[in-house]
């Protein structure tokens, strides 16, 4: 069985929360669980950009062209969430979590490939040069740029999968992310920057999201639920690190409780 939990909450403060209780839930009750939405548009940056010395022009970059910039709580480097922009987060009960991270992205990787190509996107692993948030577990377009990438936590009792897919909007996303990355002296070929529509696959979000779905449940009973009825605890914070806090690529090690990732 697998829970497949829809919707968004009001805040992204409570959508963090709300993605951290779906982890320990995960963890406590050895059920996996998966989220895929569109957290909305913004900017996300990674914990190295807020030390770069041009941040706050990154930021002003990010405000003029519309995407409200957010900080995350782990590594990496800026993503830019546009309005068809998806995010997903599969949590993976674990039994020890110091074993079984690069099976994990691998199988997140191919199962991204998997459930894009399923809906006519030209896509595979791997990652152009000089790409968005670099990281080695990444999904592009066959002869362009990156589409998808991953990222990993790892806490007690279960890892959270999570990235975000590029559905339409490129040319806004190169828009923004452009000057953000100049401005934080960063490389960015404006062409790593691709589309599952671009790929050849659909514009509609809802139909990248339910082939996401259908890909990570791969044929097991599925407990549908609304993320908007899921309780709050405080305590969990932003550990989940997706929505603003998810990756777009990049590696992690295992640990014990609460190991975040790059990316």
């Amino acid at each position: 069985m697998i829970r497949v939990y829809r919707g968004r909450r009001a805040t992204r403060d409570a959508d963090l929360k709300a993605t951290a209780a779906v982890l320990a839930a995960a963890a406590g009750t050895g059920v996996p669980a998966l989220r895929v939405w569109a957290p909305g548009r913004q900017l996300a940056f990674g914990r190295r950009d807020a030390t770069e010395p041009g941040y706050e022009r990154a930021k002003r970059a990010a405000r003029e062209r519309g995407f409200p910039p957010v900080e995350r709580s782990v590594g990496g480097r800026a993503v830019a969430y546009a309005g068809t922009t998806l995010a997903f987060a599969h949590a993976v009960p674990l039994a020890d979590p110091r074993s079984g991270l690069d099976d994990r992205y691998t199988a997140a990787v191919d199962t991204l490939v998997d459930a894009l190509a399923g809906v006519g996107a030209d896509v595979a692993a791997g990652e152009p040069p000089d790409s968005f948030c670099p990281g080695a577990h990444s999904v592009r377009a066959v002869g362009g740029g990156k589409v998808a990438g991953v990222a990993q936590r790892v806490r007690r009792g279960a890892a959270l999968v999570a990235g975000c897919v590029v559905v339409a909007e490129r040319a806004a996303l190169r828009d923004v992310l452009v000057p953000v990355y100049g401005a934080l002296g960063v490389p960015l070929d404006p062409d790593s920057v691709d589309s599952v529509a671009d790929a050849g696959g659909p514009r509609k979000p809802e139909r990248v999201r339910d082939a996401i779905e259908r890909a990570f449940v791969a044929g097991r009973t599925v407990e549908r639920a609304d993320v908007r009825e899921v309780p709050l605890d405080a305590s969990e914070g932003s550990a989940a690190g997706v929505d603003g806090d998810s990756g777009a690529g990049g590696d992690s090690s295992d640990g014990g409780d609460e190991t975040a990732s790059d990316g």
